[in-house]
């Protein structure tokens, strides 16, 4: 028997992108590339935890694909495990993002075959909105608050002014929705004004907005879960209510090689709440960086380092950066066999440093003699006086013995 007074168990996560990244060799059990199996796998270990923790909901806030028209077996793939959690009786909700909705909010999203299905304890919301659900711990409310349509962001934009006044009065009509006397949680896919950001800003559909962050604090949230920004994050850290961008399962680009990716389990009580960031395993994306502008033997050196990050390179998404001088070179497909052992080398990099070209201006060169040409050379590479001293003297010593 469960205690009175027991929070309530919610699982809060976003931004899965399905099918954002998609190389690798297909998945012989899914038919999807290996890559993409990454973030299915993810979602496996969320789905997993919450049966096994004995989640009392399930909190999505948007993005379940790369775009608004995902391929049918991405589609298939993320209704397998929806089912799994709706037959288990654990309810989902589904709040749009930016990927999942149309720009006219009369066409359908990929988020509508649950409803259309009638899946038990799933629930979409395309639009503002209030619900409230029964769980063995105890009522709570959710007030949804999805990516609003470009089409709609301009006709209001039209008719009031900023955008981001016009999203913060939607949430302040949710607020006065809610029963103050039940624990509530603000579910919403948006930009908060001074959140840390990452690669999401490069794969934005159309516009963006942010509102503030005081307009979370005014309401009568328990709890705020947000999506949008790949980035874990805590608003509010050491006040009330948490205000938590939950970040994506996977790693999209080398921008999150060192972030952590996971979900959040939030444990739910009117004025008491209490939240746990639950990392997973994403794939690793590693950097391996070599400067060899100062070897002698630069392919050497370089290839003496790859070979030490062998091991690491084994499970990871891998980009090898080299700086170097124009003169020097190296050889791309040696690097590549190298780094065979690798899950998949994304790119290699030559950050080439050219050596500044010094002009004589109006002058011929014909009419300087070679001291004169030889100590422009110097300045030009930027030496030291005292050095160019020791050098043109030592040249003038090296041109008297020729001539003798």
């Amino acid at each position: 028997m469960m205690g009175k007074g027991e929070p309530i168990r919610l699982i809060h996560f976003s931004d899965l992108h399905l099918g954002i990244e998609s190389y690798g060799p297909l998945d012989p059990q899914t038919g999807v590339s290996r890559r993409v199996k990454d973030f299915l796998d993810r979602l496996d270990d969320l789905v997993n935890y919450a049966l096994e923790s004995g989640a009392d909901a399930v909190l999505f806030c948007g993005d379940a694909y790369k775009g608004r028209n995902p391929l049918p077996i991405y589609e298939r793939e993320l209704a397998y495990r929806i089912k799994k959690l709706s037959e288990a009786g654990i309810p989902v909700i589904l709040v749009g993002g930016n990927h999942d909705l149309p720009e006219n909010i009369r066409k359908a999203s990929s988020l509508d075959i649950f409803v259309a299905l009638k899946v038990p304890h799933v629930y979409v919301f395309r639009r503002p909105g209030v619900m409230r659900l029964e769980t063995r711990r105890g009522a709570f409310q959710v007030a949804a608050m999805p990516y609003p349509p470009r089409a709609l962001i301009r006709t209001l934009e039209e008719e009031k002014g900023e955008q981001e006044f016009l999203i913060e009065e939607e949430i302040q009509n949710l607020a006065r929705q809610v029963d103050p006397e039940i624990p509530s949680v603000l579910a919403g896919h948006f930009g908060v004004i001074g959140a840390r950001s990452g690669s999401e800003k490069m794969i934005i559909l159309g516009e963006d907005f942010k509102v503030s962050k005081s307009a979370l604090l005014a309401g009568p949230w328990d709890y705020v879960a947000l999506g949008h920004i790949h980035c874990f994050q805590n608003l509010n850290p050491g006040e009330y209510p948490p205000i938590i961008y939950s970040g994506s399962l996977e790693r999209v680009d080398f921008s999150e090689e060192k972030e952590r990716k996971g979900f959040v389990e939030v444990f739910l009580m009117k004025g008491e709440t209490s939240w746990n960031f639950i990392p997973v395993k994403a794939r690793p994306f590693l950097t391996i960086e070599v400067d060899v502008r100062g070897e002698q033997e630069p392919e050497k050196a370089l290839f003496n380092k790859l070979m030490a990050y062998r091991e690491k390179a084994e499970r990871a998404v891998v980009r090898v950066r080299v700086i170097m001088r124009e003169w020097q070179k190296v050889n791309e497909e040696k690097v590549r066999e190298i780094l065979s052992n690798c899950y998949h080398l994304a790119k290699i990099e030559m950050e080439v440093e050219r050596v500044p070209r010094w002009r004589l201006g109006s002058e011929a060169v014909e009419s300087l003699d070679w001291k004169e040409l030889l100590e422009r050379h110097f300045k030009a590479k930027k030496l030291p006086r005292e050095d160019i001293e020791l050098l043109l003297k030592y040249a003038e010593k090296l041109f008297q013995e020729v001539e003798e």
